[in-house]
């Protein structure tokens, strides 16, 4: 196998990925029944933002996680749904690719699920609060 190392590469991959995705027991159903997405405009967006990520394009435009806090606000969004969204990701990542830019792109993924995750969780509440553990909004 080969490394990810091209637009051609990102492409494969994320399409594969959604192809999980829409299918998939867990979370297929948020984005195909919730967010009703339309996989014309959507892909290409992930393309660019993956290649932003991975190969610092600039051609990526958007707030990710403006889209995913409404999101939340349709259909809470866990623990279960992100975990779920990285292991299809490391999935499919493991199954068309191997080397730097492969590993690179599921660290990433992490960080970014585990990102929103904790954004999502944290949204309204205080900084003491969230080192409390507590659910007192403000």
């Amino acid at each position: 196998m080969k490394d990810l190392i091209s637009r051609e590469d990102i492409e494969l991959l994320v399409n594969a990925f959604y192809q999980k995705v829409q299918k998939d027991d867990v979370i297929g159903f948020i984005f195909n029944d919730v967010a009703k997405v339309n996989w014309e405009q959507h892909l290409p967006k992930m393309y660019d933002f993956w290649e932003t990520i991975l190969f610092g394009q600039k051609g990526f435009k958007g707030n990710p996680m403006e889209v995913h806090f409404k999101l939340n606000q349709k259909q809470a969004l866990g623990d279960r749904e992100f975990e779920r969204w990285k292991a299809l990701f490391n999935t499919t990542v493991d199954e068309n690719f191997e080397g730097e830019f492969a590993e690179l792109a599921k660290q990433k993924a992490q960080s970014i699920a585990d990102l929103m995750l904790f954004k999502i969780n944290t949204s309204g509440k205080s900084i003491i609060e969230v080192k409390n553990n507590t659910q007192t909004n403000l």
